[in-house]
């Protein structure tokens, strides 16, 4: 082993039986400690223990590489040369691209073969469309029609940009590659190629009507149907009617945000209905039978004598209607009783007439008897 070569394992400070994973692990917190970049006073050292560290992983991490170093040491591996680069295969970039992709902020590094046009189509945005409703028409669904300002497909160049007739150039930055390359300390560093976007090309002799866009603006009426049980914030997805990709991409999504105006007599808790209706004390006292108000219309309940205020009554299946089509939330009927604010000389004989025969209860004598007994039981 020649001297100047220090043993792979010290180099990342493992053992010689340590796993994949503790080996990535101690080769991360090499390449971060020692990156130069990092060490700008001390760059020269700094690069140097990189190669090491970088050199000592490419070989410890692939298995048939690291079982020829455990027998035959630096030779077994045909590294004792001077000057000797690691070859970084692509399996081996992937984890380099991890350990490096926050430290570099570059999605290519090594060109290793990732290199190449890209796609220069692109998916368009998603759109948003808030809509107002009516709560009668949340509660029945509706087909309603929205206009819509979006980007959509030059007809001319039908989304190419391009005059018809005409091709576009090769990119004179990139060559026609998508990417360009510099060097980063001893690494061969790749970037989208900001001229033609990773495309290889440029459009040389734009479309008259887009000016090479691909794109126009237009306002489309589109008729969209609402299910009924709806309620606000619910977002309802249109797949495909979003603007048009750059360059003849995919279109987006319409996404449609409902706001459901509150109802005047019903308060809504999901599916559920809510109603307070008011009786006059004999209608509690001695029973009756009331109209509802319901989505359906007018619905007969009965109640019965002696219901107090606060007695809440069940009207099944006659809610909203639940959004994933299984059936219909209830109507609940709370009842308040009214107290007169005002009363006839004949009403209130016949009030008093009425308490002589009930008996008296809540007399404040009989509460602060029953208050003094209570407290005579607490303390003895």
């Amino acid at each position: 082993m020649p001297n100047n070569k220090r043993d792979y394992y010290e180099v990342l400070g493992v053992g010689r039986h340590c796993s994949s994973d503790e080996l990535k692990a101690a080769y991360r917190k090499a390449a971060l400690k020692w990156h130069p970049d990092r060490n700008p006073d001390n760059k020269h050292e700094a690069e140097e223990r990189f190669k090491e560290a970088s050199e000592a992983y490419a070989v410890l991490s692939d298995p048939q590489k690291r079982a020829a170093y455990d027998r035959y040491g630096h030779a077994g591996v045909g590294m004792a040369a001077p000057g000797w680069t690691p070859d970084f295969s692509s399996s081996i970039f992937e984890e380099f691209s991890d350990i490096f992709g926050d430290l570099f902020g570059f999605g290519e590094i090594f060109g290793t073969g990732r290199e190449g046009r890209r796609s220069h189509a692109e998916r368009g945005a998603d759109l948003r469309y808030d809509l107002r409703i009516k709560f009668e028409e949340a509660a029945r669904g509706l087909k309603t029609k929205i206009k819509i300002p979006r980007l959509e497909n030059c007809q001319a160049c039908h989304g190419s940009g391009l005059k018809p007739g005409t091709r576009p150039a090769t990119c004179s930055t990139c060559h026609g590659r998508g990417q360009v390359r510099y060097q980063q300390g001893f690494f061969t560093i790749s970037r989208t190629c900001h001229t033609c976007q990773g495309s290889g090309q440029v459009i040389s002799d734009p479309c008259s009507t887009c000016r090479g866009e691909g794109r126009v603006e237009k306002e489309r009426t589109l008729e969209i149907r609402i299910p009924p049980g709806v309620d606000t914030g619910n977002r309802l997805r249109f797949s495909g009617e979003g603007e048009a990709g750059p360059h003849g991409g995919p279109p987006g999504d319409l996404y449609v945000v409902l706001h459901v105006e509150e109802h005047p007599f019903f308060d809504r808790k999901d599916a559920d209905l809510y109603c307070t209706i008011p009786l006059s004390f004999p209608q509690a006292a001695l029973g009756t039978e009331i109209q509802v108000p319901t989505l359906d219309g007018e619905e007969r309940l009965k109640i019965p004598e002696g219901t107090q205020t606060g007695s809440i009554f069940r009207l099944k299946g006659r809610g909203m209607a639940q959004l994933n089509g299984g059936g219909r939330g209830d109507l609940f009927v709370h009842i308040r009783v009214v107290t007169p604010a005002k009363l006839t000389r004949e009403q209130k004989r016949l009030l008093e007439q009425l308490a002589q025969t009930m008996p008296a209860e809540n007399r404040p004598a009989e509460r602060e008897s029953s208050l003094f007994e209570k407290v005579k039981d607490i303390f003895g």
